[in-house]
């Protein structure tokens, strides 16, 4: 039998095992209900529990208030660039978006394709993406009808250090690759939306997190799909759900609660960033382009400044157990990612082979 990697990639990404080995057991006959729940009704006795349960357990986690709905769809964080503006920018016309990086970028230019009036309101593209914006009120157009930002950057390692200050302007974000990995104070956001498959779930669902008084704002001959009023309206059911996926996300939410919460995992995320941080930073064979005080928590990027030993690093590491260290083919150089799911002796074993391939491969 093949031992478990250390997965280390950026989406999908790897889950708990205690999370893996519950949905096994469960896997042919889910409860006393004789069947899978991949082989259950979304509208059966057996399965509208497991999708209320997930939503309540999501819910506690994330400290969601009541006017906030929950919805879980499809289509990915990428469907939800279109839906956005869809959605809210009837409120006044206008939105503003800054662009921090590569999805940020792609959500901006998904309205523009759509005929709106947004504007970039801010950027670090100049500074080839190294840190997140510096906002305050005055970045954004007062009768905007949103501001979009995505909250951390999973392709160039940079997360926004606290909540933006937009004042009335309802702010959008894009938490594809940290939400639940910290506590964050949902009442500072009109709409959160996040893809499973970095820190919740296997890919196919997209949890959109919406403020009630937001949904009254849809374009009116919007696709039925993208309009989150209906979803809501409909209980995330106007069509079929990604039923496994959202199955397995209750099983992350149930293990996060089991551990003490997003306080303590909070915690356990810190430390195995605290580690490959302190690491790079007391030596100088890898570089860390981020400036500190836009590291993300989850995606720690790094180069060795030689294209051809960052290709041999990748391929090392695999060999020895440490998989999809490769950054992103945009950038390239390497790519962490140390989600909730990865153990803090994944991260030791890494800083143990950086430092062994550093000492094995001098650069000229």
């Amino acid at each position: 039998m093949i031992d478990r990697v250390y997965n280390f990639s950026a989406g999908p990404s790897m889950l708990p095992l205690p999370v893996l080995e519950k949905a096994a057991a469960e896997l042919v006959n889910y409860g006393e209900s004789g069947m899978s729940v991949m082989e259950m009704s979304h509208r059966s006795a057996d399965y509208e529990p497991i999708i209320a349960e997930a939503e309540a357990l999501l819910r506690k986690l994330m400290n969601i208030p009541d006017n906030y709905k929950v919805l879980f769809l499809q289509g990915g964080a990428s469907t939800q660039f279109a839906a956005v503006p869809m959605n809210l920018i009837r409120r006044t016309g206008k939105a503003d978006y800054v662009v921090s990086g590569q999805f940020s970028g792609k959500a901006f230019k998904e309205a523009q394709k759509l005929g709106y009036d947004v504007v970039c309101s801010a950027t670090t593209k100049d500074d080839n993406f190294d840190h997140v914006p510096a906002l305050t009120k005055d970045c954004f157009r007062p009768d905007a009808a949103y501001v979009h930002i995505c909250y951390n950057n999973t392709i160039y390692g940079t997360k926004y250090p606290e909540i933006p200050d937009t004042g009335d302007i309802p702010l959008v974000a894009d938490m594809s690759s940290c939400i639940i990995s910290e506590p964050v104070d949902v009442s500072r956001f009109g709409v959160i939306y996040a893809g499973a498959q970095k820190n919740m779930a296997p890919a196919g669902v997209t949890l959109v997190i919406v403020r009630e008084d937001l949904l009254d704002y849809a374009e009116p001959n919007m696709p039925t799909m993208l309009e989150w009023k209906t979803m809501a309206e409909n209980g995330s059911m106007y069509n079929t759900p990604p039923c496994y996926t959202i199955y397995m996300a209750k099983l992350v939410y149930e293990w996060i609660l089991g551990l003490g919460g997003l306080d303590v995992m909070k915690q356990m995320n810190e430390k195995k960033a605290n580690l490959l941080y302190g690491y790079l930073d007391s030596q100088d064979y890898y570089i860390a382009p981020v400036k500190k005080n836009s590291r993300s928590m989850m995606n720690v990027t790094f180069v060795t400044g030689n294209p051809d030993l960052d290709k041999k690093f990748a391929s090392d590491a695999a060999k020895a157990g440490l998989k999809n260290l490769k950054g992103h083919r945009s950038v390239g150089g390497m790519r962490a990612s140390i989600y909730n799911a990865m153990p803090y002796e994944g991260v030791e074993k890494l800083v143990a082979f950086m430092k062994q391939f550093a000492a094995e491969n001098p650069k000229a």
